[in-house]
């Protein structure tokens, strides 16, 4: 992606125009869940009768079903524009199940978007990503380096902070987190799906140079999930042996 282009003006390019509203997946959930589940989705859509998905939706309160079972009849009813069938997932959801959380909150999803589609008379765009969102905001998790150094001074910490909140307020987006190991930061961040999210970052970089050049301009940004200061070690240790750092992933 240009860092001039964001995910908004790739939904109107695909789709000739925004095609309804847009739906922003506020939770962090694994990509891979996120994956199984629209491929159940997928397959297992109209395979029943809605009346007959309805009647066997009680099971998914059974101790004695499956929780492959339960995935399923989750699946099937958020395919079900009913508000019972909305309801019936919303309960289970807030139900103490920790091993169908995610799943349930998929569900739930895709159902409350089937209704407001019927409603709304209007198609609904999701978006999801593995770090989730807040609003028509996208999480990010972004990756500094120190530019010939071995630790951040405090100095230099405070006016990472500084300048990334100051930076991406100016985009109307906020830093939610920022962490420091040895030469490395790393800075979690909702940004508008309208920005351009590599300029954003950009800006905020070439700020804190401003005050030492103290960074290396290239940085790593992702929206799929956080890494840890040793995985962030691992990785870069391969892109420098690749001698290629200026990379989205």
């Amino acid at each position: 992606m240009d860092e001039n282009e964001n995910i908004f003006d790739k939904i109107n390019e695909i789709f000739g125009g925004l095609p309804g509203s847009l739906n922003i997946l506020e939770e962090q959930i694994d990509i891979d869940i996120q994956m199984n589940y629209f491929e159940s989705s997928r397959k297992l859509k109209k395979r029943k009768l809605a009346g007959n998905i309805m009647e066997d939706s009680s099971r998914l309160f059974s101790e004695s079903t499956s929780m492959e079972d339960k995935k399923n009849l989750l699946v099937q009813l958020a395919s079900l524009d009913k508000v019972e069938a909305f309801r019936t997932i919303e309960k289970f959801q807030k139900s103490e199940n920790d091993l169908l959380k995610d799943w349930a909150i998929l569900a739930l999803k895709e159902s409350r978007m089937l209704l407001e589609s019927k409603i709304l008379d209007e198609n609904q765009v999701f978006i999801s990503t593995g770090l989730g969102g807040k609003g028509d905001k996208l999480r990010y998790f972004v990756i500094v380096l120190g530019k010939n150094l071995k630790e951040f001074t405090d100095l230099h910490k405070k006016i990472i902070k500084n300048e990334f909140n100051y930076a991406l307020k100016k985009h109307n987006s906020v830093v939610e987190n920022i962490e420091f190991s040895e030469e490395m930061a790393t800075i979690l961040a909702v940004v508008p799906i309208s920005s351009p999210v590599k300029a954003v970052f950009e800006e905020a970089v070439y700020e804190c140079n401003n005050y030492g050049d103290f960074l290396i301009p290239d940085f790593i940004i992702t929206n799929v999930k956080k890494l840890s200061f040793d995985d962030i070690k691992e990785f870069i240790k391969q892109q420098k042996e690749n001698k290629s750092l200026d990379i989205e992933i």
